[in-house]
């Protein structure tokens, strides 16, 4: 052993202490040991163990005696953080979370936040905030009211201004999904309500088209952090039997949220003035950004955000720091990201940033593989897309076609008032009974393809009477079964993926029924009725579309699923971490093979 050097490791399980000797020999007593390593504790030692808090890190050297005074020997002790370690972010201790936490209070907490949120939507499009065009009529001008008549705005820009978030909310959406991998995706959700807070103060403070428009492709962004992380922490902190119920009370938020945005919208902007609907929003979200900078975070299941590994990694194994371990073998950066890493000037900082993109994209490029590479989610994406296919054309033209089939006086406040109730109580109850028969995929795929596929016999029916007396009982139980779909298909995306890919998965459903379903359907359904000229065809047309999410969600029932939730990566330490734990294992390795 004299003129090479040597470690010993001892580790009896995952959480145990790993002990690391490195000698650094510069004298000639082969017979000196370097070091001597801890013994392993007995079972039952490790066994009672597990319920004590990790020690800090430990580093301490030393002068081994027997070796001489030109030995020295290195002793260092690395005991996983248990805070930041790969089972803190769902089913720790009651000791490990947050002092603040109570899995009621979070769900609270963001019920409030998706509330806010929708409130906006609805404030944006009520009468007292959008308003009306000035108009001239025989030499009388009239100045208009609100967004629309302070900014002289026409139809096509005032439609453009009630989508706007949409640009900021489907590019920024996978971006925080992506920075969730290495940022704690609790600070995330508080740097995006930052953004949303921000951005509905400046919509308030705006001065033409494309000042407000701006603005509103931010509140897209600030929304995009919230909308992907979440479902997951209230995923991981719902009952395991009220998991779905939990997901359909905050899903029921949105009917809520924008039925109070259209009130809350009318009244600040016809009594005091459309700004202040703004900045009235963002005085009310402004206590949750301050409580996401200011509170401890929550961590989410499936993520390691281990700052003392990440530090301590190189002092370990000094070879880290260049990127290889002992056997000269790259780690933690992919080799199709390392040759185009290569190609840059590695001496600026600018290109130091590019390497750590390109790494970022390389990651992303391979989530997304998997991703779509995993059967169900994509079948349940696809009939959710569908789906919101239809409810958004629903949501834009039924007032509308209402009124021309069934000359309603009131078709604005017929089909809100149906939209709002049945979407809280569809909701609730969708969630409810996904966990009242055990939730399970096969299962949410059964009440999906069952509830939608009654749901558009109820509204295919109601638009072939020819009654109103007729419609309205048939289209209000249609909306009830449809809308029970938002808990199970939202349990779908949690659920068919492994934990570190949820935000993901969350992100690139919202990006898809988004792109593919709402966004392009009121457009086309307006191309069809000016070809047409017949609401009622039109509209029988549209609710046909929800046969094709029953399709696919029926198709999903005979897919082979798993529950991934509890899924953790290769020896139960998630991708994360294994990549900064991999080197120090590796040493030891070979120190045992040298040994």
């Amino acid at each position: 052993m004299g003129g090479s050097d040597a470690a010993t490791t001892t580790h009896a399980r995952d959480d145990a202490q790993v002990v690391v000797v490195v000698g650094s020999p510069v004298g000639d007593s082969p017979s000196a040991p370097l070091a001597a390593a801890a013994p392993p504790p007995p079972a039952d030692a490790a066994e009672a163990k597990r319920e004590l808090p990790a020690e800090p890190l430990a580093v301490e050297s030393k002068q081994e005696a027997a070796a001489g005074p030109r030995v020295q020997a290195m002793a260092v002790t690395l005991v996983r953080d248990v805070e930041t370690g790969p089972g803190a972010s769902t089913s720790d201790s009651a000791e490990e979370k947050p002092s603040w936490f109570t899995p009621k209070r979070l769900l609270v907490m963001f019920c409030i936040i998706n509330m806010l949120n929708y409130v906006d939507r609805g404030v944006i499009a009520s009468n007292g905030v959008n308003g009306s065009r000035g108009t001239c009529s025989g030499g009388t001008c009239s100045s208009g009211s609100g967004i629309q008549g302070d900014f002289n705005l026409n139809n096509f820009e005032d439609g453009v201004l009630s989508s706007a978030f949409m640009v900021g909310l489907l590019v920024a959406s996978p971006i925080f999904a992506s920075l969730a991998k290495i940022h704690n995706p609790f600070r995330l959700i508080g740097v995006g309500l930052l953004v949303w807070t921000i951005a509905t103060a400046g919509c308030g403070c705006s001065f033409d088209f494309w000042s407000i428009t701006i603005c509103r492709m931010l509140v897209g962004v600030g929304e995009a952090s919230f909308i992907s992380l979440a479902a997951p922490f209230i995923d991981d902190n719902a009952p395991a039997a009220q998991k779905t119920a939990w997901l359909a009370m905050f899903y029921m938020c949105i009917p809520t949220g924008i039925a109070l945005g259209y009130v809350y919208g009318g009244l600040v902007g016809n009594h005091l003035h459309w700004r202040a609907a703004f900045w009235g929003e963002s005085i009310l979200m402004l206590p949750f950004v301050i409580l996401g900078f200011l509170i401890k975070p929550l961590n989410l299941k499936g993520f390691t955000h281990n700052k003392k590994t990440k530090e301590y990694s190189p002092m370990v194994n000094p070879e880290l720091q260049d990127g290889t371990n002992n056997n000269g073998i790259k780690q933690g950066v992919p080799a199709g990201a390392e040759d185009l890493a290569e190609k840059l000037p590695q001496k600026s900082s600018f290109s130091s940033f590019m390497k750590k993109v390109m790494i970022e994209i390389h990651h992303f490029g391979e989530d997304m593989k998997e991703l779509l590479q995993e059967k169900v989610y994509v079948i349940n994406v696809l009939g959710y897309i569908a789906y919101n296919f239809v409810i958004g054309a629903y949501s834009y033209w039924g007032p509308k076609a209402g009124q021309d089939i069934y000359k309603m006086a009131s078709a604005d406040l017929m089909f809100g008032g149906i939209t709002i109730v049945c979407g809280i109580f569809g909701t609730l109850a969708g969630g409810f009974i996904l966990d009242k028969i055990d939730s399970t995929i096969s299962n949410a795929f059964k009440l999906l393809s069952g509830a939608t596929f009654l749901g558009a016999i109820f509204c295919f029916g109601a638009f072939c009477f020819k009654s109103l007396y007729g419609f309205i009982p048939f289209f209000s139980m249609g909306e009830l079964l449809v809308f029970a779909t938002q808990a199970p298909v939202n349990y779908i995306c949690l659920h068919c993926v492994k934990p570190s890919l949820r935000p993901l998965s969350m992100a690139m459903s919202t990006v898809s029924i988004h792109i593919f379903g709402d966004v392009p359907s009121s457009p086309l359904v307006g191309l069809l009725q000016d070809k047409i000229h017949n609401w009622r065809a039109t509209a029988l047309t549209l609710t046909s579309i929800l046969f094709v999410a029953v399709v696919f969600w029926f198709m999903g029932i005979f897919v082979r699923s798993v529950d991934r939730f509890n899924e953790q990566s290769e020896h139960g330490v998630p991708a994360t971490e294994r990549t900064n734990r991999r080197p120090l294992l590796d040493g030891n390795e070979e120190a045992h093979t040298s040994g």
